[in-house]
This record gives C-alpha cells, sequence and structure tokens, in this order.
C-alpha cells in the first residue's frame, strides 16, 4: 500500500479549506484517508502563521514509514523542522515539467495563424510602401529633364 501525504479540500464553494492527510494513494482526493496531521487555507495572508499548520513530528513519522507527500504538501514539509534539529523533515526540489506550461495544440495553431497574418500584412505593407516610394521617385526623374529642356 503506497502512502501519500497530500491535501483534502473541504471548505465551501470560492471558500477553499484543505487537510493534510496521510491517504492511501488509489482513495478519492476528498475520501478515506488514515490520519489528519495539519490543514492548510490559502485564503489567508503567505506571512500568516495560521495559513499551514502541520503537526512536524507525524509527519516526520510518516516520512520514515515512506509516505511520500504531493508537490505542494512536500514544499510545506520543506519548512518545517522539529526542535534541536536545523534541517528540515523532507528535502523539496522543484519538478521540471517543460511542456506541463506549455499551450495544447489548437492554442498553438491559433498563435501560428495569427503570426502567418501578421507577417503576410507586414509584407504586404512593406511592398505598398516600396510601391509608394517608386511612384514618387519616379515623377521626380520625369521632371528633372523636362526642367532642364525649359531652361535651355
Amino acid at each position: 500500500m503506497s502512502l501519500k501525504i497530500r491535501l483534502a479540500r473541504g471548505g465551501s464553494k470560492k471558500r477553499p479549506f484543505y487537510s493534510v492527510v496521510i491517504a492511501d494513494a488509489r482513495a478519492p482526493r476528498d475520501g478515506r484517508f488514515i490520519e489528519k496531521i495539519g490543514v492548510y487555507d490559502p485564503r489567508l495572508a503567505k506571512d500568516s502563521g495560521e495559513r499551514v499548520k502541520i503537526d512536524g513530528v507525524k509527519a516526520a513519522e510518516w516520512l520514515k514509514k515512506g509516505a511520500q507527500p504531493t508537490d505542494r504538501v512536500g514544499r510545506f514539509l520543506s519548512q518545517i523542522t522539529l526542535e534541536g534539529e536545523s534541517a528540515p523533515i523532507y528535502t523539496w526540489t522543484a519538478g521540471s515539467n517543460p511542456k506541463k506550461g506549455e499551450p495544447g495544440k489548437k492554442a498553438q495553431d491559433r498563435v501560428k495563424e495569427r503570426a502567418d497574418k501578421a507577417t503576410a500584412a507586414s509584407e504586404a505593407a512593406a511592398a505598398a510602401a516600396e510601391a509608394a516610394a517608386a511612384a514618387a521617385a519616379a515623377p521626380a526623374e520625369e521632371e528633372a529633364p523636362a526642367e532642364e529642356a525649359a531652361s535651355e
């Protein structure tokens, strides 16, 4: 049985409140759990002491038994040190999932279409500007010989 230290959501609609629980990995997020070891209230200020409350002793015991924390709980546990120890009870390292932040295929296609339209429009504007510049230069060249003929 693989154990997870994770968040179980409580609270009402648009008022999230989480319990930090030890649960079987196969159990539903808000379902059956083994033990509640803390709470997390994301609505409080980040520097508030009441935002995250976790029993560090119980968490350390469960970590020794093999429970794996989720990313969010791992961040919380990396900030907890027990009395008499200088190191945190858990060492959290940021996961590397570079594809998670990328937009989906349809969004990428829309961005590509917009870029193609923008380049086509800029090329058309550049061609129009060149044509206008050529048209402006052509009459000036034609007038110059006529002025020379008039002055002779």
